[in-house]
């Protein structure tokens, strides 16, 4: 197989109709465990130097998605391109080549480090195992990255417990960009730390972005955080993608109802917008008892009968966007009832 990592125009990720499934729970009397498919479908394009951010409710498949790519987790089919490399068809070689390239960041810093090991240890670890450079070039380039993510020098010789959870996502943030990645995946990297906080994690990640040139795939629930590092946006809903395109387009004119729910909730100044808020009905549908035709008409308040016989696909709207709803057309015109 070729290398994973060469020069080029190519995206540095491509996936399409990525499918990922799991076997139920066994019930009592069934031999057979019925195939629940988490992710269904799923296409995303990221280009060298972007940011392209997955928002979903818990439960949608953006988490497995990300595992899927990195093949952490197995997928049933689909086609997943790194730098123009196949990586499901990759064998243990290129699959160690893909996460010297793609790192990843986790929701829970501490439980992400392992706390038996020294910082300096714990972001030397990709180094070690890549065998990258040798121990003095290894030293240096810790002592970098401290200093990049805005850590002491003597946090080399401290435990992850001894920091702050912004502290201690600095230091996975720094782990991660040792290697020196093109595409990083952050799986909503902000979400267990204060409102302060994330927003100076969040401009650590943007300034990283501008100085290394490094990709993400920003994992994120909360559209306000995805709008401010995100230059376009893909809306997961039931392990579809149900809207997608550049960030400004879909947040300041949604098509999509299930986006238009999410738009709405983002908290704003002005009182009078608040009571125009969109409440969304019921709990989303589980990935083991899927509607049929389309999977949000369960709380959609413009389902009709169509809904519930056709499963909508992605169609180009307008603005570089593309949404994946039966009557889109007449929701934007505000003729659907």
């Amino acid at each position: 197989m070729d290398s994973l990592v060469s020069a080029g125009e190519r995206p540095v990720l491509e996936v399409s109709d990525l499918v990922v499934s799991f076997r139920g729970a066994r019930r009592v009397g069934l031999a057979d465990r019925r195939a629940v498919q988490a992710v269904d479908g799923v296409s995303l394009r990221i280009e060298s130097g972007e940011t392209l951010g997955l928002v979903g409710e818990s439960g949608s498949g953006k988490s497995t998605t990300a595992r899927a790519i990195l093949q952490l987790v197995p997928s049933r089919s689909g086609l997943v391109r790194f730098e123009g490399a196949d990586l499901r068809s990759a064998g243990r070689a290129g699959r160690r080549d893909l996460r010297r390239h793609a790192q990843m960041i986790f929701q829970n810093p501490l439980g992400s480090l392992n706390s038996r090991l020294k910082v300096g240890r714990i972001i030397r670890e990709p180094l070690d195992i890549h065998q990258i450079g040798d121990r003095a070039a290894r030293r240096r380039r810790v002592e970098e990255l401290l200093e990049l993510v805005g850590l002491p020098a003597d946090a080399v010789h401290r435990f992850p417990h001894e920091f702050s959870g912004g502290q201690q996502q600095r230091i996975a943030i720094a782990r991660a960009l040792a290697p020196e990645p093109s595409l990083m995946i952050c799986d909503e990297p902000v979400a267990a730390l204060d409102v302060s906080i994330q927003a100076q994690i969040l401009q650590l990640l943007k300034d990283l972005q501008r100085t290394t040139g490094v990709s993400y795939l920003f994992i994120a629930h909360d559209l306000n955080v995805v709008r401010h590092v995100s230059r376009r946006t893909a809306i997961m809903y039931v392990g579809k993608i149900v809207e997608e395109g550049p960030s400004i387009a879909l947040f300041e004119s949604p098509r999509h109802p299930y986006t238009q729910a999410l738009v709405s909730a983002v908290p704003v100044p002005d009182p009078a917008a608040q009571q125009r808020r969109t409440v969304l009905e019921g709990e989303i549908p589980s990935p083991a008892n899927v509607p049929s035709g389309c999977r949000f008409r369960t709380r959609c308040r413009f389902a009709r009968e169509r809904c519930a016989t056709e499963e909508p696909r992605l169609e180009p709207a307008s603005d570089g966007v593309s949404v994946a709803c039966h009557f889109w057309r007449e929701i934007a015109d505000g003729s659907s009832a």
